[in-house]
Order: C-alpha cells, then sequence, then structure tokens
C-alpha cells in the first residue's frame, strides 16, 4: 500500500482526451512561462474545508471529496473493508424524499445521460470521491444531485455483495500466485509489522466483511465536517460553494467526534537489527525488495529526500543503483528506489529483478551503493542535475485537470500552503548536497534494513 514519491502523488481516477487537457494547460502557462496558481481556500457552514482553483477556459469542474477513511482505519480481521465499501457504493442508491432507487445499472445509465463521471475509491489514508462534469447549469445541477444522493445514501446491496465477495477472492487466490505479489506481501509484512500499512488482502478478510459490516463504516467515516473539498474548473468561489455544500447536503450535518488516534510505524515496528528473509519458487526472475520505514508527508526534510532518492534510484538511467547494477555489472534490466509518505512513515524501498543465480550478488551492490549514498551524501554535480531535470519537468506535473487536482487534493489532505505549487521549484532549487546527506542519513538506517528475495537460486 504505498504510493511513489513524484512530487505529490495524484488519485483521481478521471480519463478525459489529451485536447481537453491541453486547452488547461494553456490557460495557465505561456511561452514556457509558469503563472501563478491561485488556490482559495474557505470553510463552510458544516466544517468542511474547501480549495478551488478557478479554470474558465473549458466549461468543465473536476471536484474531488476526501474524508479520514482509507484502508489505514480497516479492522485488524476486516482488512479491506474500506476498498470493499468503496467498490460497493457505486452499485446502487436508496430510495429516499420521494426519489427512487437506482441500482447498479440504472446508476450507470444516469451518469452517462448526464455525460459525467463519478467514482469512489479508497488508499491507504483516505476515503475519496471524484466528480467531473461539464458547468452547463442544467447539467452540471443535476450532476451535483445525483453525486449528493451515492454520497448519502448508497445501497450496499447484500445480493450484489455475495456475487462481487466471489469475485474478490478468486482474485486474491489468483494474484497469490504471482512471485511479486508473495514478495511485495512478506515485504509489507516485515517493513510495517502489525501496523494498517503493512495490512494486506487475504481471503479470510474479505470473507468476513457482510454489508453490515460496510453501513457501520461508512456513516463513521463519511461525515460532513470532515471533508476536504478540491474543486478544479470553470466555477467561481460562489459557484464553488454552492456545489460543495450540495455535494455534502444529504449527509448529516453533525459535529464531529475525533477519531482513534494510531501508532506511528516506529512504535509497531521499531527498526531493531536487519532481517533477510529468502523465499523458494521457482521463477524466472528473482524479486529483491529491500527498505525499511521511511518518513511521513509533513517532515519537513521532504525537498531534500525528494532531490536526495532521486540521486540514489528514482532518477532513471540516470540514478546511482541503475549505473552501478545495470550499467556497469548488468545485473538487471532496471532498479529503482522510492520513498511513500502518507499520514504516517511510508516505507523506503529499493526494488529489482534479476536472474535467479544472480540474486545475491545484485543485493550486494545494492547494500554498498545505499550504504555509501548515505555516508557520504551525493556530490554537487549531482544535485545540481537533479534539481534542474526536477524543476525542468514541473510544469509536466500540473498539465492537465487530473494531475492538478491531485495535488490540490493532497495539499487540502496534508495541510500544505496554498502557495505549495507557487513555491515548488524553488523549494527544490534551495536544496544543496549537505542538505540531502543530512537528510538521508537521518532517515536510513543501511545496517537496519529489510530484504526479502523470493526465486533466488545458489
Amino acid at each position: 500500500m504505498t504510493v511513489t514519491i513524484q512530487f505529490i502523488a495524484a488519485r483521481a481516477r478521471i480519463h478525459w482526451p489529451q485536447a481537453v487537457f491541453g486547452t488547461f494547460f494553456c490557460a495557465f502557462f505561456s511561452a514556457g512561462a509558469l503563472a501563478a496558481l491561485p488556490i482559495q481556500k474557505f470553510q463552510l457552514a458544516n466544517g468542511a474545508v474547501v480549495h478551488l482553483v478557478e479554470s474558465p477556459a473549458i466549461a468543465m469542474l473536476d471536484v474531488q471529496i476526501d474524508f479520514d477513511g482509507g484502508s489505514r482505519r480497516d479492522p485488524p480481521s476486516q482488512v479491506g473493508l474500506a476498498n470493499m465499501t468503496a467498490e460497493l457504493l457505486e452499485k446502487g442508491v436508496m430510495a429516499r424524499s420521494g426519489l427512487p432507487a437506482l441500482d447498479e445499472n440504472a446508476l450507470g445509465e444516469a451518469w452517462a445521460d448526464l455525460g459525467a463521471q463519478f467514482d469512489a475509491g479508497a488508499g491507504s489514508d483516505r476515503f475519496s470521491f471524484t466528480l467531473r462534469s461539464l458547468t452547463e447549469p442544467d447539467l452540471l445541477a443535476k450532476a451535483v444531485a445525483l453525486a449528493a444522493r451515492q454520497i448519502a445514501e448508497p445501497a450496499f446491496p447484500d445480493d450484489v455483495w455475495q456475487r462481487d465477495k466471489q469475485k474478490m477472492i478468486a482474485g486474491i487466490k489468483e494474484s497469490d500466485t504471482r512471485p511479486a505479489t508473495l514478495a511485495r506481501r512478506a515485504y509489507s509484512q516485515a517493513v510495517y509489522g502489525g501496523h494498517p500499512y503493512g495490512h494486506e488482502f487475504t481471503e479470510a478478510g474479505v470473507a468476513a466483511i457482510r454489508t453490515a459490516d460496510m453501513r457501520a463504516f461508512y456513516q463513521a467515516t463519511v461525515v460532513a465536517c470532515r471533508a476536504r473539498i478540491s474543486l478544479v474548473g470553470a466555477v467561481n468561489r460562489a459557484q464553488a460553494e454552492q456545489v460543495a455544500t450540495a455535494m455534502l447536503a444529504r449527509l448529516p450535518q453533525t459535529p464531529c467526534a475525533n477519531l482513534p488516534a494510531l501508532s506511528p510505524v516506529a512504535d509497531v515496528m521499531p527498526l531493531a537489527q536487519a532481517v533477510q528473509r529468502t523465499i523458494a519458487f521457482d521463477a524466472a526472475q528473482a524479486q529483491v525488495l529491500m527498505g525499511q520505514p521511511g518518513y511521513k508527508r509533513s517532515d519537513p526534510a521532504f525537498f531534500p529526500l525528494l532531490v536526495g532518492n532521486y540521486i540514489l534510484g528514482g532518477g532513471g538511467f540516470v540514478s546511482r543503483l541503475m549505473t552501478e547494477v545495470r550499467e556497469k555489472r548488468g545485473l538487471t534490466y532496471g532498479v529503482s528506489s522510492n520513498f511513500s509518505p502518507g499520514m504516517h512513515a511510508g516505507a523506503f524501498t529499493v526494488s529489482l529483478q534479476t536472474r535467479p543465480d544472480q540474486a545475491q550478488q545484485a543485493l550486494d551492490v545494492v547494500r554498498q551503493v545505499v550504504k555509501d549514498f548515505v555516508a557520504t551524501g551525493p556530490l554537487d554535480a549531482e544535485v545540481k542535475a537533479a534539481k534542474d531535470n526536477l524543476t525542468g519537468g514541473f510544469a509536466l506535473l500540473i498539465d492537465s485537470n487530473r494531475k492538478l487536482l491531485g495535488n490540490i487534493s493532497n495539499i487540502a489532505w496534508y495541510g500544505l500552503p496554498t502557495t505549495y505549487l507557487d513555491t515548488w521549484t524553488a523549494q527544490i532549487d534551495k536544496v544543496t548536497a549537505q542538505d540531502v546527506k543530512a537528510a538521508m542519513a537521518a532517515k536510513l538506517q543501511p545496517e537496519k534494513m529489510v530484504t526479502i528475495i523470493l526465486g533466488a537460486k545458489p
């Protein structure tokens, strides 16, 4: 359950033509120069917090609503509850206030008639809804009204769940035959221990989930006062407030109680000593994963760590790991490192595939590269090249509604300043080699990392 660290990972599941994206892009950029991205932040009467970017170039609106209800809130005996709840939420709405019930087919047809898209999903930290609609007044009003029904009045049909549950269990059984799945599962358990970030779907866990459990989870999670709402599109503040209010209007408008605090990863799984686990598996390629708990997204060393990871293993063919493991020794087609920060300390992970009889040799090289990098830090030339690449590619990180919405929603979720996008390149530019060395040394302990090798042979 990780998210690769590339600026801020976008989660909205929306797919529209590139021509639409290009129009939006031109509204913010001209002659290769970045313009400011004014983000308006305000709070609704019910306590929900709203972030808005006005984009009048095209008559379209994208909305994302996030709640603190990701898989980290799953009960240990029902891992997958948040994800399954999100999946079943799209299977129908109840009859209420004189409006008829809609099953999954009728609901799909209703969205198709509006030419709009609505999705629900759950990640490690949050439970999310996304809406995309044209802003023609009648269409937008109907799309918002239907979204409000789906958010507040999901049917959670038991017959559909019994059908889909069997598909889920069959999918888990099939994935458990894949070496990558087995390696990832063993790695997550080794890095996170009993922390929810390390939980993985199991047949027993999914089988134990009932629609009654989904309703209880949903009622505790999707509460108007906890919503973080992000909007990008052709609406002004007054219109955005109307849309945000309407989408939450059918939810209970009650004060929010504090959610239970979750233990830090370090308390659940302290990094005491190196652990290596070798798993027998007959495969053409051995899977190698090495790492440890990393850092939270709120860590002030985010930018030095971003630059540092780019140099170490996040920069593709120009990274140290790729140079040493692939270019110089030919031990793999690809090797990479990444951090996955979230509300808790997500893992730092180095991953590669290699020929089974070369697994230990490749691992030895990886360990030495990581150890040397943490001990001595990067060269000034490496830092300059990394910063040039990251800042040079910044525009591509927000060149579509989908990407921008994802970034705005992360600003809202993690409480980042509304000037975050405007100052991003400046934050990268001021990182020094010493900053990278200090940050990597503070976070990484090469002598205590977890290693999983699946499918290696002598």
